[in-house]
């Protein structure tokens, strides 16, 4: 079959082997796969990547020199089962699933495998247990997009929303909009989103973020009086004396560059809650001494649950979620290597889908 291929650090459209399921696995089409933030990473510093996870304590058994098909963001279509299957979803059924391959010793990251292709194949194989059908009516590209948005999901569920809290979102990439998304899914607001690109701020207004700021006019910090959110500790201590309830500032930061998390930290309101989501692949640096005098709660976040992967599967199909703003651009196998040269451009690019089958 034909297939997108980490090869020397480089993407090579070539044939490899077919994926044969094993017992409790199925073997599905590719229909569509979003190029995912972490696959531009990988491709130049998977090596880097997979030395940071085992100094997290998450060693892997990937080899970087050897092939990899990259696509973690997928609908498909079951096209047979293994052995021991169920066959509850029959043939023919279009599916999503959360990246993983179950072991009965683990499980594989499908797209960061050399093992399990991922979605910048024409075929793939999927753990049975881990699928979940898309709902009818849904398009191959929106299905796609539950895991990207199942990580917005997943940074705002652990962030302290509420009606007392106001949100500034800095970054209108697709993690940005992904929080965006997960916060207006659940009716909270005012949200700021703040992004240096003009076509992705407005992407962002799209997606549903309540105020609009063009950092290289104006601080994103500078909105917070206006929404009720005490800027200083003595601002926050004379509405604490007065018996007066402020909102409380949640800030998510979708960057991921250096220098970001200071800048954050300057400028934070007092007892503002800052979430990570971000995923920064260098050393940073930080001065934790004004962390410590404004009472900032750092948190860091990753991935998401099964259950909130399919519960962003269902707001997207009722409508609560609108992905289609994020979706730039299609191509198919051929065009996938052009297309992570384009992503380099926010005002080009925001979400490439590749369909293995055009």
């Amino acid at each position: 079959m034909l297939a997108v291929v980490r090869r020397n650090k480089q993407l090579v459209c070539d044939e490899i082997a077919e994926p044969v399921p094993a017992a409790g696995q199925v073997l599905v089409r590719t229909l569509c796969c979003g190029i995912c933030g972490s696959d531009l990473h990988a491709l130049h510093s998977f090596e880097n990547m997979l030395e940071l996870g085992a100094r997290a304590g998450t060693p892997s058994t990937v080899d970087p020199a050897g092939d990899i098909v990259f696509g973690h963001e997928f609908c498909a279509e079951i096209l047979d089962h293994g052995p021991d299957t169920a066959k509850s979803l029959k043939s023919g059924t279009r599916v999503v699933s959360m990246p993983i391959a179950l072991r009965a010793d683990g499980f594989d990251a499908i797209g960061y495998s050399n093992n399990y292709p991922g979605g910048f194949a024409e075929r793939m194989v999927l753990t049975e247990a881990m699928l979940l059908a898309v709902p009818n009516g849904l398009s191959d590209v929106q299905a796609a997009m539950t895991e990207p948005f199942a990580v917005g999901e997943h940074a705002v569920a652990l962030s302290d929303i509420g009606p007392d809290s106001a949100y500034l979102v800095i970054g209108c990439g697709p993690v940005g909009l992904a929080v965006i998304a997960a916060l207006k899914s659940r009716g909270l607001g005012p949200v700021i989103a703040s992004d240096f690109s003009p076509a992705r701020r407005a992407v962002a207004e799209r997606v549903g973020a309540d105020v609009i700021v063009d950092p290289t006019k104006e601080s994103p910090h500078g909105r917070w009086s206006a929404l009720g959110v005490p800027v200083t500790g003595a601002e926050r201590t004379l509405q604490m004396m007065t018996g007066k309830t402020g909102k409380r500032a949640v800030i998510f930061e979708c960057v991921g560059v250096p220098g970001v998390l200071q800048g954050i930290i300057e400028a934070a309101p007092t007892g503002s809650q800052v979430i990570v989501a971000g995923v920064c692949m260098e050393t940073d640096r930080i001065e934790p001494f004004l962390c410590i005098s404004k009472q900032l709660d750092f948190r860091f976040v990753l991935g998401y649950s099964p259950i909130e992967f399919a519960a962003t599967l269902h707001n997207i199909a009722e409508g609560k979620i609108d992905v289609l703003p994020a979706v730039t651009s299609e191509v198919g196998l051929a065009g996938v290597a052009a297309a992570f040269a384009a992503l380099a451009d926010p005002e080009a690019q925001c979400k490439i889908v590749v369909r293995p089958g055009a």
